[in-house]
C-alpha cells in the first residue's frame, strides 16, 4: 500500500482524496526526518571532534548566535590575533595565529549571521599516526536556533554547544476538551504554558419535549458538532506555524467522550492528527486537567522517537509476514530497488558499519570519465583490508580504489535523488534490535512489487556469461 493510500484510509476514510492536505502530510513527514538526519550528523561530528587532538592551543571553537553580527566576531578575532603575538613559543604562536586567520577568512563567506546562528571549528590537529598534522575547518548553520555565544582557543574542540542541540527540548502540545470547554497548552522540558482556553454551554440530554424530542436531540447534536469544529479550528491556530506543526507530539485529554471524537473526526487537521501520541482520560477539565494529563502522558512523551521507530519497523515486519512483496532488505537488494526508484521508505541502522567503495578497473589507458569501468562495492571494514574483494566479478581484474566512504554518510546526502525518505533507527527497541541482527540493518518499504529473485538470477547469469 502506498503512502497516498495509507493517508486516505487514515485521515479521510473513503472520502474524496484531498491533494493539498496530502502534500502537507508528506512535507511534515519529510521535515521530521530531515531533523533526525541532522541530529545523526551532529552525533557523528561530536565523535570526530572529540577524537581530534592538537599540539598547543591552536584549535578554535566558535559559536555565533543569530542576532550577533559577523563583523563583531571578525573584529574580536583581530584583537585576539594581536594578543597571540605575545605567545613565547614560536611554533605555537604561528599555529594559533594561523587558526585565527583561517577563521576570519571563513567568516568572510558570510555577509550576515544565518537565521539559526553559526558554528565553526578551525585548527591544526594531529593525524592518526600522531606525528603529521592537518588543518581542518568546519562551519555550518545548525538545524535549530542556538542561543549561546562561545569562543575558545584550546588544545581540543569544545563540543558542549553541539550536545545541547541534541538535548530533548522538544515542545509537546495538549488539548484538554470536555463538555464545559477546551484548553490548549504546551510542555517544553519542565516549562508548562497555557496558550488559549474557552468555555462552552452545551445542552444536556433530557427526556422532555414530547413530539419535539427529536428536534431537541438534533439541535443538541448540531451544537456538539459546531463545538468540535471550533476546537479543531483553534487547534490549527495554536499548533500550526508556517504550514507545519510547531509541536513534536500532541496529547488529547478530557473527562468525556469529546477527546475520542476529536481524535477520529475528519475535521481535525491531518498534520496534527499525525502528531497524536496519546489520548488520556482525566478527572477534571481546564488547568487541573492539564496538570493531570501531563502526569499521565510523561512516559509516552519520553518515548516519542521510540514509538515512531517501533511503528515503522512493525510495518516492515507486517509486509514480510503478509508476503506482500512490498519490502526489501540487505544492502544489495536495497540498492537495486533504490536504483529503480521503487523504495518509498528507506530504513537504516544509524551505526551501520558498511562502507561504500568506488573502484576502477586497473587497465592501461583507461579513461577516468568512462563510467563503464567503475565498480561500486559495499563492504564491511574488515573486508576493505582483504584484496580478494577488489577484483572484477566478470574478468577477475584487479580494481583500484578511488573512494572509500561510510555508506550511511553517503546515503544521507543522496537519498533524495532516489525519491526515497530516509529513516534512521537505533537498536534499542526489540524491533530495532531484530531489524539490525536479522536483516542487516538496512531495508525498505516499496511503492510497488519487484521480483528480486528473478533479478538476482539475471545478475548470476551475467556473472556466468563473463566466464565463458
Amino acid at each position: 500500500m502506498c503512502i497516498r493510500d495509507r493517508y486516505q484510509r487514515r485521515v479521510h476514510g473513503d472520502s474524496k482524496f484531498n491533494l493539498r492536505k496530502f502534500y502537507q502530510y508528506i512535507e511534515m513527514e519529510v521535515d521530521n526526518n530531515q531533523i533526525q538526519i541532522q541530529q545523526w550528523r551532529i552525533k557523528k561530528l561530536i565523535k570526530t571532534l572529540e577524537e581530534s587532538k592538537g599540539n598547543g592551543t591552536s584549535m578554535i571553537s566558535l559559536v555565533v548566535p543569530p542576532k550577533k553580527k559577523v563583523s563583531d566576531i571578525s573584529k574580536m578575532l583581530t584583537e585576539e590575533i594581536g594578543k597571540a603575538t605575545n605567545i613565547k613559543d614560536r611554533v605555537n604562536r604561528q599555529s594559533v595565529i594561523g587558526a585565527m586567520t583561517s577563521t576570519q577568512e571563513r567568516l568572510k563567506l558570510y555577509t550576515k549571521t544565518p537565521n539559526n546562528g553559526l558554528i565553526l571549528f578551525c585548527g591544526t590537529i594531529l593525524s592518526e599516526d600522531g606525528k603529521t598534522e592537518k588543518k581542518v575547518v568546519i562551519d555550518f548553520e545548525p538545524y535549530k536556533p542556538i542561543n549561546q555565544s562561545l569562543y575558545q582557543c584550546d588544545n581540543l574542540f569544545h563540543t558542549e554547544p553541539l550536545r545541547e542541540l541534541l538535548d530533548n527540548d522538544q515542545t509537546f502540545g495538549f488539548i484538554i476538551v470536555d463538555g464545559n470547554g477546551a484548553l490548549y497548552g504546551t510542555l517544553q522540558g519542565n516549562a508548562r504554558d497555557i496558550k488559549f482556553k474557552f468555555t462552552v454551554e452545551l445542552p444536556k440530554k433530557h427526556g422532555r419535549g414530547g413530539q419535539s424530542s427529536v428536534r431537541f436531540a438534533r439541535l443538541r447534536m448540531e451544537k456538539r458538532h459546531n463545538y468540535l469544529r471550533k476546537v479543531c479550528e483553534i487547534a490549527v491556530q495554536q499548533f500550526i506555524e508556517d504550514n507545519q506543526p510547531n509541536v513534536a507530539g500532541l496529547v488529547l485529554a478530557g473527562s468525556a467522550d469529546f477527546k475520542n471524537e476529536l481524535a477520529t473526526t475528519q475535521m481535525f487537521d491531518p498534520r496534527l492528527a499525525a502528531k497524536i501520541v496519546k489520548v488520556v482520560d482525566v478527572s477534571y477539565g481546564g488547568e487541573n486537567g492539564f496538570n493531570q494529563a501531563i502526569e499521565l502522558s510523561l512516559e509516552a512523551l519520553q518515548n516519542v522517537r521510540f514509538v515512531q521507530e517501533k511503528k515503522l519497523i512493525t510495518q516492515f515486519f507486517e509486509e514480510i509476514s503478509k508476503e506482500s512483496g512490498l519490502y526489501v532488505y540487505g544492502i544489495d537488494d536495497t540498492m537495486s530497488a533504490l536504483a529503480q526508484g521503487a523504495v518509498e521508505k528507506l530504513v537504516l541502522y544509524e551505526n551501520l558499519e558498511i562502507r561504500r567503495v568506488t573502484c576502477r578497473l586497473k587497465e592501461a589507458g583507461v579513461d577516468e570519465n568512462d563510467l563503464t569501468k567503475l565498480r561500486i562495492l559495499y563492504l564491511l571494514p574488515h573486508q576493505c583490508l582483504d584484496s580478494k574483494y577488489f577484483k572484477d566479478k566478470q574478468t577477475q581484474q584487479e580494481l583500484d580504489i578511488i573512494e572509500n566512504v561510510s555508506f550511511t554518510e553517503w546515503i544521507s546526502e543522496n537519498y533524495t535523488s532516489f525519491g526515497a525518505t530516509l529513516f534512521l533507527i537505533t537498536n534499542k527497541s526489540p524491533e530495532g534490535f531484530q531489524f539490525v541482527k536479522g536483516f542487516g540493518g538496512i531495508g525498505g518499504l516499496l511503492r510497488y512489487k519487484l521480483d528480486m529473485e528473478a533479478q538476482a538470477f539475471e545478475d548470476y547469469q551475467d556473472d556466468e556469461d563473463g566466464f565463458i
